[in-house]
């Protein structure tokens, strides 16, 4: 049975810059049977107190504490392990690191920069690597929807360049991490298996929840979705759906 929902924000609550129809409504229709949601995303380039600004202003009423995104994994991961961070981020995403540890030894911390992925940047984080530095990915994406609408390059290519280049790997802090969604599943008070996912990324999103035991695994067809995509990872969906209206009828009925 399933006692709670995880939702991921961009593609299926929104497409660049336009809520998907009917999102709201669904998201309503959870709260109204009762069932907690948590908004579960790998989104590196805005920090939680934009997310819930744009939530709210949506007319989805998100408080801060509903938020997993990897930013505040990682500075768990930094006071838990006694690191500083080298970050290679969007500069929009600094307020969420404003209380990581400093003057300790150091984790390179890499999320989605976007235009700020220059080889200069990237090349520092690369030397420290070499020199001993801990890693850290926020998230390995291929590609999201951007505010244009079309698809671009996500974090996961820069990620793998850095290992390629260092012969290390990186510890991921978002999805498909199974830690992410036993933390989110643990601060509704279900267990992984009674929750549910719904996501527009076939692999990080939905295999990796099922991977990580959820008990359900919604894919939807807006976003950056793409036939065939479900054929592509292991495991299979629960569910392909058109949007979240129709995935919320799978998980209440």
């Amino acid at each position: 049975m399933i006692r709670g929902v995880l939702l991921d924000i961009g593609g299926v609550i929104f497409e660049g810059e336009k809520i998907v129809p009917g999102a709201a409504e669904a998201i309503a229709r959870l709260h109204g049977a009762g069932l907690p949601v948590r908004y579960l995303t790998n989104t590196t380039r805005k920090p939680v107190a934009a997310l819930v600004e744009r939530l709210r202003r949506a007319g989805i009423g998100a408080e801060p504490d509903e938020i997993f995104a990897p930013a505040r994994a990682a500075v768990a991961w930094l006071k838990a392990n006694g690191r500083s961070a080298h970050l290679l981020i969007h500069p929009d995403l600094a307020p969420d690191f404003a209380d990581a540890p400093q003057g300790l030894p150091e984790a390179v911390v890499v999320g989605d920069a976007g235009p700020f992925f220059t080889y200069e940047r990237l090349n520092e984080a690369f030397r420290r690597l070499m020199a001993g530095a801990d890693f850290l990915a926020l998230a390995v994406n291929r590609r999201f929807v951007d505010a244009d609408g079309e698809l671009s390059l996500d974090a996961g290519a820069f990620v793998r360049a850095l290992e390629y280049g260092s012969e290390r790997e990186a510890l991921v802090l978002g999805k498909p991490a199974p830690a992410f969604f036993e933390a989110a599943a643990r601060s509704m008070g279900c267990a992984p298996g009674e929750v549910a996912m719904v996501g527009d990324d076939a692999e990080a999103d939905v295999a990796g929840a099922l991977a990580a035991g959820l008990g359900m695994g919604v894919l939807v067809r807006t976003g950056k979705y793409r036939a065939g995509d479900e054929e592509r990872v292991t495991p299979r969906p629960s569910a392909v759906v058109a949007d979240l209206a129709e995935a919320v009828d799978r998980i209440l009925a």
